[in-house]
């Protein structure tokens, strides 16, 4: 029911997509932007582990709350958008992408998990995905990962 809400509010705003991002994206200024602006914590346990998931901001205007949730954790899954110019634009030399790779390191997060969204974008192209793996994991290697 609550995705189906979200769902709902969202399809009005024209962001019929951000249904899920809205679990954790609260303010209103996150809902109309399109973008996360402050951490989120979820909370879940699994037989072997208690689980806290933080959403940090991603946008270049938040970096701060971004480092303050990225501090805390102990792996950090780096969303990576596949759109054409999108990618390029993230894993440049001041791209927020490799800045983010670079400073969950050095905050002490040893363990990545990377993420590739907005395929649909590519018509879910093999060769785009390839390549953005190929550049990906050259990237993160020379950060430490």
């Amino acid at each position: 029911r609550t995705i189906e809400k979200f769902e709902k509010e969202a399809a009005e705003l024209g962001k019929g997509s951000f249904k899920y991002a809205w679990v954790l994206d609260k303010l209103k200024a996150e809902r109309e932007r399109g973008i996360t602006i402050d951490i989120a914590l979820w909370k879940f346990e699994t037989p072997k582990y208690f689980v806290t998931v933080i959403d940090a901001p991603g946008h270049r205007d938040f970096i701060k709350n971004m480092i303050t949730g990225t501090s805390q954790a102990d792996c950090a899954i780096l969303i990576i958008a596949a759109g054409t110019g999108e990618f390029e634009a993230g894993i440049s030399k001041d791209g927020q992408t490799r800045e983010h790779a670079l400073l969950a390191f050095t905050l002490g997060v040893r363990q990545l998990i990377v993420a590739i969204n907005k395929m649909d974008t590519t018509k879910w192209s093999e060769s785009r995905y390839d390549e953005i793996v190929k550049e990906t994991s050259i990237f993160v290697k020379k950060v430490g990962y």
